[in-house]
C-alpha cells in the first residue's frame, strides 16, 4: 500500500502538478490535501496544456480516483467551471470526488479578502484575493460551511442565516459596503449543490479502499513549504499548511501509511507576491530566467520573482518535511547560462549562518553566500537518461543533492511527461 506525498519545497510553482501527472499513470488514487483555487498546476501531456486550480493532477488517467480532500477550501463556481472546461476538452471527470468535509468559499470570503488587503495599504500581503484566507479563518472559528452542507437545503439556509447576519455587520459597519442578501447567496449555493452533488462523497473510505488493494496513492500538495503558515516566511505565507504532515490531515489517512515524501524543487528559485527572497535577481539574469521559464503565475498571471537556487532554504524544507527524495525540475531553463550560483549560506548582521531564520525581518537582512559552478551551455531538452546529460549539468544536480540532503529521484528537462529523467527510484 505505497503512499507518496508530493510536496512543494520552495515558494510554490515548482512543478508539483507535472510530477503528479507523471506518477499518476501508475496510481490508484490522487488526493489534493490543502490550499484552494489560488494554487495553479500547469500540466502538459497528450491531452494538451492545462492550468488546473482545484482538480487533482491525476485527472488525466481515467483509472485514477481523484479526490479534493477535506483540507482544501473550494469555490464551487471555480470548480464547476474547471470541470466544464476539462469535459469540453475530452477529459473524463467521472472519477473526480469532493470530500464532504471540505470547506466552501462563500461570497463574503471573496469580499473580505479584497477589503482586508486594501486596508493594509503599503503592507499588503499580496494575496490572490480569492477568499482563501478568510475561508480558512472561518474554518478555525467554526463559522465555515462544508461541501456536504450543500446536500441539505434546510440546514444550509439556517446556517447561512446566522453567518450572513454576522458578516453583514462587518461589511457595512467596518468597511462601509453593501450587505449580502441571504436569499441570493442561498439560491446560488443551492444551484451549486445540485451540480456538485454527484461528486460529493465520504472520501476517506475511497482512500482506504485503494490502500487495501495495495494501489499507489499520491498526496498532492499545493503552494510550497516556504509559504507554510508555521514554517514559511510568515506573515507572507499561505493560509493552510503546505508541508508533508498536512498530507495526512488534509486527505484523511494515518501518518504511518506514508512510504515516501518527494520534495519538488526548481533548479532555481521563484516567488510570487511580497516577502523576503534572499537569492532574488533583479537584473538581466533574473529577467532571462523569467522569460525562458515563462515565470508568470498560473492563476494570477503575475510575474514571478526569480533567483538562484537557495540551498539554505532547501535544506530547511527537507528537514521539516522529511524528504526521502527530490524532483529537480526546469533544469533546461539554465541551459544557456555560462555560470550558475548556489546559495550555500547567509550573511546576517556580519555573521555567516547556515539556517533559515524564522524572523522575516532577519531574513530580509540576509545576504546570500554563493558557490559558483560552470554552466553547460547546451540543450538538455532531448536527454532521457541521467548519464547522457552534460557532465556539468550532472555536477550541478549532484551538488544540489548534497546540499539538500536527499537523493534526486527525478530530473526534469521540460514540461512534458517524457522529459522527466529517473535518476534513482522513488520507492
Amino acid at each position: 500500500m505505497p503512499v507518496i506525498a508530493v510536496i512543494g519545497a520552495q515558494w510554490g510553482d515548482e512543478g508539483k502538478g507535472r510530477v503528479v501527472d507523471l506518477l499518476a499513470q501508475q496510481a490508484g488514487a490522487v488526493a489534493r490535501f490543502s490550499g484552494g483555487d489560488n494554487a495553479g498546476h500547469t500540466i502538459v501531456n497528450p491531452f494538451g496544456k492545462f492550468a488546473l486550480q482545484l482538480v487533482p493532477s491525476g485527472i488525466f488517467n481515467p483509472r485514477t480516483v481523484c479526490i479534493i480532500g477535506n483540507g482544501v477550501v473550494i469555490n464551487p463556481k471555480v470548480l464547476i467551471d474547471e470541470i466544464d472546461k476539462l469535459e469540453e476538452r475530452g477529459v473524463d471527470t467521472s472519477h473526480l470526488f469532493v470530500s464532504d468535509r471540505a470547506q466552501l468559499i462563500m461570497p463574503y470570503h471573496l469580499l473580505l479578502d479584497g477589503l482586508e488587503e486594501e486596508a493594509r495599504g503599503g503592507k499588503a500581503l499580496g494575496t490572490t484575493r480569492k477568499g482563501i484566507g478568510p475561508a480558512f479563518t472561518d474554518k478555525a472559528a467554526r463559522l465555515g460551511i462544508r461541501a456536504g452542507g450543500l446536500l441539505d437545503r434546510e440546514a444550509l439556509r439556517e446556517r447561512l442565516r446566522s453567518i450572513i447576519d454576522y458578516k453583514n455587520v462587518i461589511l457595512t459597519k467596518v468597511y462601509g459596503v453593501k450587505p449580502l442578501s441571504l436569499d441570493e447567496v442561498y439560491g446560488q449555493y443551492c444551484q451549486y449543490g445540485e451540480r456538485l452533488s454527484p461528486y460529493i462523497r465520504e472520501t476517506t473510505i475511497m482512500l482506504d479502499e485503494a490502500l487495501n488493494k495495495n494501489e499507489l496513492v499520491l498526496l498532492e500538495g499545493a503552494q510550497g513549504t516556504l509559504l507554510d503558515p508555521d514554517f514559511g516566511t510568515y506573515p507572507y505565507s499561505t493560509s493552510s499548511s503546505s508541508i508533508a504532515g498536512q498530507g495526512c490531515l488534509g486527505a484523511g489517512i494515518g501518518p504511518t501509511r506514508i512510504n515516501a515524501v518527494l520534495g519538488v524543487y526548481k533548479a532555481y528559485c521563484s516567488r510570487v507576491g511580497a516577502g523576503p527572497m534572499p537569492t532574488e535577481l533583479k537584473d538581466k539574469t533574473g529577467e532571462l530566467i523569467r522569460e525562458r521559464g515563462h515565470e508568470y503565475g498560473t492563476v494570477s498571471g503575475r510575474p514571478r520573482r526569480c533567483g538562484w537556487f537557495d540551498a539554505v532554504a532547501a535544506r530547511f524544507s527537507s528537514r521539516v518535511n522529511g524528504f526521502t527524495g527530490a524532483a529537480i525540475t526546469r533544469l533546461d531553463i539554465l541551459d544557456i547560462l555560462p555560470s550558475l550560483k548556489i546559495c550555500v549560506a547567509y550573511e546576517l548582521d556580519g555573521k555567516t549562518i547556515d539556517y533559515f531564520p524564522a524572523s522575516v525581518a532577519a531574513l530580509e537582512r540576509c545576504q546570500p553566500v554563493y558557490e559558483e559552478l560552470e554552466g553547460w551551455e547546451t540543450s538538455t531538452a532531448d536527454v532521457r537518461q541521467f548519464n547522457k546529460l552534460p557532465a556539468k549539468a550532472r555536477k550541478y544536480v549532484n551538488r544540489l543533492e548534497e546540499l539538500i540532503g536527499c537523493p534526486a529521484n527525478l530530473v526534469c528537462v521540460g514540461p512534458e511527461r517524457g522529459q522527466a529523467i529517473e535518476k534513482t527510484p522513488i520507492l
